[in-house]
């Protein structure tokens, strides 16, 4: 051997004993390791089902958002062909009431009127604009517009006794509000006064 001979590694095995301190974790309960996995399971399910609630009302909220936008769209669009349509409606109603022995040209004009006012009202159907007569309703103020109010003891108070327009709805959301007259109880009679003549 020669004086500066390294000397070789040992081969031996390691044993735990020998094992740096740091390595070496305590054992651990076994029923605390499975209640410890439980929990973190059960936080990672609640956010797994709060996420699915929150994409799902995402989802229809989105769908909800394109119907309106589909639907409504129009609806500037629609009140101004309302506003034709009332127009349409008044010129109908200046004509002169029907009678016997009137001008034919009065008959056929009126007939042509009316013929064109059917014809509009159904082509506003079809694309989802309606017209109601609120006459003879009871008042509602998210359906209404009270122009006047009229004494009456024939109908309960409330009652609308006469439509200035129509109430028109577009998909069933309100597109104008019906200008109406409502019914108010008559206004009660003062106390009768006796004069005492023989003062």
């Amino acid at each position: 051997m020669t004086e500066h001979q390294e000397p070789t590694p040992s081969t031996e095995p390691v044993t735990p004993a020998e094992a740096p301190a740091a390595q070496a974790s305590p054992a651990q309960d076994p029923a605390a390791r499975i209640a410890e996995l439980e929990a973190a399971l059960q936080e990672m399910k609640d956010k797994w089902m709060r996420s699915e609630a929150e994409m799902a009302n995402l989802r229809a909220r989105t769908k909800r958002e394109v119907e309106d936008a589909r639907l409504y769209a129009v609806q500037k669009f629609a009140k101004d062909v309302v506003e034709a349509a009332e127009n349409l409606k008044r010129g109908i109603d200046s004509l002169p009431k029907r009678q016997e022995g009137e001008a034919e040209i009065v008959t056929k004009m009126r007939e042509g009127f009316e013929g064109i006012e059917r014809s509009f009202l159904s082509l506003l159907e079809r694309n989802g604009i309606t017209r109601h007569d609120p006459t003879g309703s009871t008042f509602d103020a998210n359906m209404h517009q009270a122009m006047a109010e009229q004494e009456t003891s024939e109908h309960p108070p409330g009652t609308i006794l006469q439509a200035w327009t129509q109430t028109w709805q577009l998909h069933g959301r309100l597109l104008r509000p019906g200008m109406v007259v409502v019914g108010k109880l008559p206004a009660p009679s003062g106390p009768s006064v006796k004069i005492d003549e023989t003062a």
